[in-house]
């Protein structure tokens, strides 16, 4: 399509100088829907990468509260999640698994998917993030039709038949990873007091 996707340079000085203002991420799409998106998923992203800002590889693996969740493992499980549901929007219901049949083993590989492993660096999963990241607008910028629909995978928690547009897929990312930035605030903000905003 010849469109450029152009990024403020704040959002890279703010992770860098553990800056918690809110970014000016911009961007420019085929729509201004499809920047718009664009933007709020580099925002929310940026909010999510800024709580691991200065971390060491044993602190992003520490549990700071009664829950499981740690700093890594979040950033780990939200790139697995970003990844899945940006193959949904071109593949549909046969990119993911059927959630309704998970083995023991599927059920411990996804317990792990929230786990920094000892195998595992933040750096690591922070570069996988940003490939991710760089290949869902890519998706995106060349995606003409928000409005392509697939029926979802099977899975307790959806109903039958139910079909997401992309815009809805790319609304449900948007939404899980704002989530997660926001118990990894509160992780990183039980581990030594730093906040992403305030």
């Amino acid at each position: 399509m010849g469109t450029e996707i152009t990024e403020t340079v704040e959002i890279t000085e703010a992770v860098e100088n553990g800056d918690g203002l809110y970014p000016a991420a911009t961007a420019e799409g085929p729509t201004p829907e499809h920047a718009d998106l664009i933007a709020e998923l580099r925002t929310i992203r940026h909010f999510l990468r800024l709580t691991a800002r200065g971390l060491t590889d044993e602190q992003a693996r520490q549990r700071t509260t009664v829950s499981e969740l740690t700093i890594g493992g979040l950033i780990k499980h939200v790139t697995s999640m970003e990844r899945a549901w940006s193959a949904f929007i071109v593949h549909g219901a046969s990119a993911m698994p059927d959630f309704s049949s998970f083995t023991e083993a599927d059920l411990q590989a996804r317990a792990d998917e929230f786990r920094l492993l000892p195998d595992e660096t933040l750096l690591g999963v922070l570069t996988a993030y940003e490939a991710v990241a760089r290949g869902t607008d890519e998706l995106l910028l060349g995606l003409p039709d928000l409005g392509v629909s697939h029926p979802l995978p099977a899975a307790p928690w959806f109903a039958p038949g139910v079909s997401w547009s992309a815009r809805r897929t790319v609304l449900h990312i948007v939404a899980e990873t704002a989530q997660h930035a926001g118990h990894a605030d509160i992780v990183r903000e039980s581990l030594d007091g730093q906040k992403s905003m305030g």
